[in-house]
């Protein structure tokens, strides 16, 4: 599901912001942006954020600067300086035509400049951070949640109409299905009353009974209801049932004998897949 949530807070006259946000996704993926300083701390951020959260791609941005009305000090490194200086002259004595480092390349080189605040540990203020910014992710999700529940109780309302209206009539359609054979028995034999003819129509009459299957439908969809009106992570659960819905409704439109129940399978694999499709965005 989608969620967004951000928070900030100062520490030890430094600036520190972290924010979350989550696209669809089947799985769970968690990519951070962040500075070296961070980079320690991610597994336990990465920990923490799994505890409240099963789906979604989700970016997780730290950000760090200075409090309002406090400097950041940043120091050269001069030991480091003098080191590479050293250096510098040595290769000029070996290669007088080399080319000199510029002042930028300089303060690029690693750990020249000496900044304090990255000597912080920034592990508990991120944490309870995040842990602030995970209360307001979850509840903007869950918000989406229920609207996506919503939407799948409609579809299982719809679905419950359509096999609700077939299922008094398949008796009939049964029955109309086999008066046809047993027409066209006596139309190409002649004659209709041979016993093992009977019985080959009875039994052809138990294959292409959608009963149960209509049975099954039905139970599938009252433990979707179920399961959203139980709250809590469902997108697991719900997925494995449209799977079931999806081969209960294959079953239906292969046995069907009749217009209207070959409609009703139609119609219930279009639902089935429009709830599939939300599913996949359910925590």
């Amino acid at each position: 599901m989608t969620g967004y949530a951000a928070a900030s807070m100062h520490y030890a006259g430094l600036h520190l912001s972290l924010d979350l946000r989550s696209v669809n996704s089947r799985y769970l993926e968690i990519h951070f942006r962040c500075g070296d300083e961070f980079r320690a701390i991610e597994p336990q951020l990465r920990e923490r954020i799994a505890q409240h959260v099963q789906r979604g791609k989700l970016e997780c941005r730290v950000l760090l600067g200075s409090s309002v009305g406090a400097e950041r000090e940043i120091r050269l490194n001069l030991a480091l300086l003098e080191r590479l200086n050293a250096l510098g002259e040595v290769v000029t004595g070996y290669m007088p035509d080399a080319q000199q480092i510029s002042v930028a390349e300089v303060l690029r080189w690693p750990g020249m400049l000496d900044d304090p605040a990255a000597s912080q540990d920034l592990t508990q203020p991120c944490l309870q951070l995040l842990d602030t910014v995970l209360v307001e992710f979850v509840a903007s999700r869950q918000r989406e949640g229920a609207k996506l529940s919503a939407h799948l109780l409609e579809r299982a309302a719809q679905m419950e109409a359509h096999i609700g209206r077939v299922a008094p009539r398949l008796p009939e359609l049964v029955r109309a299905y086999q008066d046809k054979l047993v027409q066209r028995f006596a139309d190409a034999l002649g004659s209709a009353d041979d016993e093992r003819i009977r019985q080959e129509i009875a039994l052809f009459a138990q294959k292409i009974d959608v009963d149960e299957e209509l049975s099954r439908l039905g139970m599938h969809l009252r433990e979707v209801r179920r399961i959203l009106d139980a709250g809590g992570a469902a997108g697991k659960r719900l997925d494995f049932l449209m799977q079931e819905l999806n081969r209960e409704a294959n079953t239906l439109g292969s046995k069907s004998v009749s217009v209207e129940t070959t409609q009703v399978a139609m119609d219930l694999k279009v639902l089935i897949e429009q709830m599939r499709e939300q599913v996949q965005n359910l925590e």
